[in-house]
């Protein structure tokens, strides 16, 4: 005779509350393993990005050399010499701006007016892009218009938003105990007497007088001269990078022997710097120990925040005559 199987009940055995919390712990633990690997992955695609970045401006400003036989300069300059202000310098086209013909942006390159001066709201578009491959992917600051916080050339730009970047010029070592040679054309002109060979490879121009740096006139080594550099803050981003901007405090960097110079946080670097200028100038990166660097060969170096801060001033100098040890 068969029997029913409803009247034959099939013991079934379902998960005690301890398997079932020993489950919940094992992926617990699965999860807090693999975060932390995500997260380190991630960072690594970033800074290779970044250095890719790098890459191809080197790329772009060795070719603006070959076709113009000289790198560009920092920032163009010339004096205004008209009343009331007849000591100021007007500024024009910084190195970022003259080498987007050279990253495939030259559309964007001849909506810019270098017969008016930077501020010139015939600019307001150009000055106000966002150029993906001046913008490292951990920028806080990333792809947003900011109010920088000083003047540009005698003009209130304080109420001008300008577009972010990351990456900052190399215009050299403080030379005259104030700036550096991004500083102002009357500084600039002293440090041609005082110390020629500090002058990074994107300076100033002292108002045409002084051309943009050839391949020659890098007696340190094209390998052992910064070219351009990550520059980012976390605090006070009005004083983060600009890549249209030719104030040179936006668009330039320089060298100086206090590592608080190499902290991308303004205002950290405001509470400890001898001097607010290594700030202004200064560098940064949110990776992890370090700062990724354009030297002038091409190649894109890895520099720790904790290198010997002297051997980064004789790295930032065209023709200081250092010898660079190994950093």
């Amino acid at each position: 005779m068969l029997r029913s199987r409803f009247l034959s009940p099939i013991a079934r055995r379902g998960f005690t509350l301890i398997e079932l919390l020993v489950v919940i712990a094992i992926i617990a633990i699965l999860i807090a393993l693999l975060v932390p690997a995500v997260q380190k992955v991630r960072e690594a695609a970033a800074r290779t990005q970044c250095q890719n970045n790098l890459k191809q401006i080197g790329l772009a400003l060795h070719n603006y050399h070959d076709a113009n036989k000289a790198f560009p300069v920092g920032r163009q300059t010339r004096p205004r010499n008209q009343p009331p202000q007849v000591d100021v310098d007007d500024y024009y086209a910084n190195w970022a701006i003259l080498i987007l013909p050279y990253i495939e942006q030259g559309n964007l390159y001849k909506q810019y007016d270098n017969n008016v001066p930077n501020t010139n709201r015939a600019n307001d578009f150009v000055r106000q892009q966002f150029v993906p491959l001046y913008t490292c992917p951990v920028d806080p600051n990333a792809n947003v218009l900011i109010l920088p916080e000083t003047f540009n050339d005698g003009v209130d730009t304080t109420s001008v938003p300008y577009a972010t970047g990351s990456y900052r010029g190399m215009a050299g070592v403080n030379c005259d105990g104030f700036d550096q040679w991004a500083g102002y054309n009357s500084e600039i002109r002293a440090n041609l007497k005082a110390c020629p060979g500090k002058r990074g490879i994107l300076h100033g121009d002292n108002n045409g007088a002084l051309p943009g740096e050839r391949f020659a006139s890098i007696t340190d080594g094209t390998s052992n001269t910064l070219m351009v550099g990550e520059r980012m803050t976390i605090s006070h981003n009005r004083r983060t990078t600009f890549w249209a901007d030719s104030f040179n405090l936006y668009s330039l960097s320089g060298a100086y022997p206090d590592s608080a110079t190499l902290l991308a946080d303004y205002d950290a670097c405001g509470r400890v710097a001898s001097d607010i200028a290594q700030c202004k100038y200064g560098w940064g990166s949110l990776h992890t120990g370090g700062i990724n660097f354009l030297l002038c060969d091409g190649h894109v170096t890895y520099i720790t925040n904790g290198i010997n801060m002297q051997v980064f001033v004789a790295l930032a100098t065209i023709g200081g005559g250092e010898v660079i040890p190994d950093y």
